[in-house]
């Protein structure tokens, strides 16, 4: 799925409505901000907002996951195409969420045992402060990674609307979590609490 397709396609469909971003945002109870994102391809509308907005548009849900008017004779292979292109997303959203649990891992591991060795050998002491550097510089490194991959593993869910959002990497290292949810800011109702991970749509 090809977000600036679809941000374009929006926007085109939306003047050819005689609507401003504000009215369409208006009609669908969310922000105009929001719908700004999506036609700069910068997101996608959530699955509950997709209906309304193809009724408004006067579009397919086919035509919009497309980016483009879907002719008839076109419409199965173009149905076929979004689904695998969906489920590719999912199959990359878990392995970006494996592999974020792998470098987790691996620099607990790696810092664990640097801080280790600093504290039970017998080392001169530039040795030990060195050996203590690299174990702090690879926890930031290891863990930014971590999280990099975790942010764009799938979507947090708002518990009040329902949207499913990506957040910034700064509203993501920001916000304090449990394991499967972050206190964030929704970008659709703008209520701030702890959305759910979910690593599919």
């Amino acid at each position: 799925m090809d977000q600036s397709k679809t941000g374009k396609f929006i926007a085109q469909e939306r003047r050819a409505q005689n609507l401003t971003q504000r009215q369409l945002a208006d009609k669908l109870a969310i922000s105009d901000k929001t719908v700004s994102k999506w036609e700069c391809g910068k997101g996608l509308p959530e699955v509950s907002l997709m209906l309304p907005l193809c009724e408004i548009l006067q579009i397919t849900v086919n035509d919009l996951l497309s980016g483009e008017k879907v002719a008839e004779g076109d419409y199965q292979k173009k149905a076929e195409e979004n689904m695998m292109d969906l489920i590719r997303e999912n199959a990359e959203n878990k392995e970006r969420m494996t592999l974020s649990i792998i470098c987790g891992v691996i620099t607990i591991i790696a810092v664990c045992a640097l801080v280790m060795l600093a504290s039970y050998l017998e080392l001169p002491a530039a040795v030990r402060i060195l050996l203590l550097v690299c174990a702090v510089l690879t926890a930031i490194a290891g863990i930014g990674a971590a999280a990099r991959l975790e942010v764009k593993a799938g979507y947090y869910e708002c518990p009040h609307c329902g949207t499913l959002f990506v957040p910034t990497m700064t509203d993501y290292v920001k916000g304090w979590h449990t394991l499967t949810r972050r206190r964030l800011t929704c970008p659709t109702c703008g209520k701030t609490s702890m959305c759910r991970h979910r690593i599919t749509r």
